[in-house]
């Protein structure tokens, strides 16, 4: 859990960045088939990030360094079914609050205030209705909203200590569920008893897990949500698992391993060419260096193995200025992590790109995530990736496109890495 003076400090550093009020919305848990049954509730990450706690259908209000919270006490009746619930004064406490009110009192502090939309369609009607204005979606702000967008991807783009612990926190659980992943592939007969191996580790330190897991021997598909696959010997898993800490901290791991515990020798020859394209942009990583340099020397590391195994031909600059390695890596190197697993992203590309640069429109680059020069504290993952893709190796049009640099027969002898 993150500190009050942790949870303080970081209000005052926002208030040097913003000088007019905001209010924040927690949002709530949305019915999954009727009104009981609730899919789990995850706060907003910008209420998070402020408050430090995951309350639901709350709000806080932000402004010259100080933070109001507005939350109704628990029903009487709802001890019944959630026992007792910390008091609005005991959570006020907790997260070092200024003041603290019932929610109805918060239509007597909303004007001319800031926010970001709501995820959830019923706060994102009250924001509307108690601001008194339509509220555009968080990936679209304008106005005051834009400004405030801003100012909190400036705030959150640098991790405090207090982020890093909880971020060190969640990749420590995360190691251990991958290798209780692995250790169970061996008896395995389905990807689901993988990823169940994977996941109870996270459960059973009180994490939940950061986004969807990908456990599957079909890693061609790149968010293989599917766990009913039989595991053969032969098989290459792949294992996208990532921990959240209770304070809603992300991790992000994706490893690949043999079902059998020994690769074929075209196994083995990829898995080197995309560890080389790994290491090569992890230690090129420091202060100032654009993410996207990162991102094309990693694309030319893969594109030079894979000229070495005969796949493709040519040479490692041109082959990636003509986009040729887009056949097997079609997305970006990374993407930048905290509370979320692609942190900040529900404001479209303001935290990803720096201002002035927009999205490419070529394939493979147009999928990179972040666009900016790197800062002592951000939070950035690397995820170099081979994948055989039948939608892509297939089409017509880049099998012409690439036919001269692209060594198809020597591709086929690859059959068995990540195909289907």
């Amino acid at each position: 859990m993150i500190s009050a003076d942790s949870l303080k400090l970081r209000r005052q550093r926002f208030a040097a960045l913003f000088d007019s009020p905001v209010v924040l919305w927690s949002g709530r848990s949305l019915s999954r088939n009727f009104p009981a049954n609730t899919f789990p509730f995850r706060a907003s990450s910008h209420f998070l990030y402020f408050a430090g706690l995951p309350i639901e259908n709350a709000a806080i209000r932000l402004e010259a360094g100080t933070l109001a919270l507005f939350m109704d006490e628990a029903s009487p009746a709802s001890a019944l079914w959630h026992g007792e619930m910390p008091s609005r004064a005991e959570v006020a406490a907790q997260i070092g609050a200024d003041a603290a009110y019932p929610l109805e009192r918060l239509k007597h502090f909303t004007e001319e205030t800031a926010t970001i939309a709501a995820s959830d369609p019923v706060t994102r009607l009250e924001q509307s209705r108690l601001l008194n204005r339509m509220i555009t979606p968080a990936n679209a702000p304008q106005g005051m909203d834009l400004a405030l967008s801003r100012a909190i991807v400036a705030l959150r783009l640098i991790q405090d200590e207090a982020a890093l612990n909880e971020i060190r926190a969640a990749i420590a659980v995360t190691i251990k569920a991958h290798k209780a992943g692995i250790a169970a592939t061996m008896q395995a007969k389905t990807e689901s008893q993988i990823r169940a191996a994977m996941e109870s580790v996270i459960l059973s330190h009180n994490m939940t897990c950061a986004y969807n897991s990908i456990v599957t021997v079909h890693g061609e598909v790149l968010h293989n949500e599917h766990y009913h696959h039989q595991v053969r010997s032969q098989d290459l898993v792949l294992a996208d698992v990532g921990a959240e800490t209770s304070s809603g901290w992300a991790s992000d791991l994706t490893r690949t391993w043999s079902a059998s515990g020994k690769c074929s020798p075209t196994q083995r020859a990829i898995y080197e060419v995309v560890l080389a394209a790994h290491d090569v942009a992890i230690a090129q990583i420091h202060p100032e260096i654009e993410y996207r340099d990162v991102h094309l020397l990693a694309c030319c590391t893969l594109a030079e193995g894979l000229i070495d195994l005969g796949i493709l031909k040519g040479h490692p600059a041109d082959l990636v200025e003509m986009d040729a390695h887009t056949l097997f890596f079609p997305h970006g190197i990374g993407h930048l992590l905290g509370l979320d697993v692609h942190d900040m992203e529900d404001l479209g590309d303001l935290a990803g790109y720096e201002a002035g640069r927009s999205r490419s429109s070529r394939f493979g680059l147009g999928y990179l995530r972040l666009d900016r020069p790197l800062r002592e504290g951000m939070v950035v993952t690397i995820e170099p990736g081979f994948y055989q893709v039948p939608a892509i190796l297939n089409d017509p049009e880049r099998r012409e496109n690439y036919r001269d640099v692209v060594n198809w027969d020597r591709l086929a002898e690859f059959s068995d890495v990540l195909q289907p």
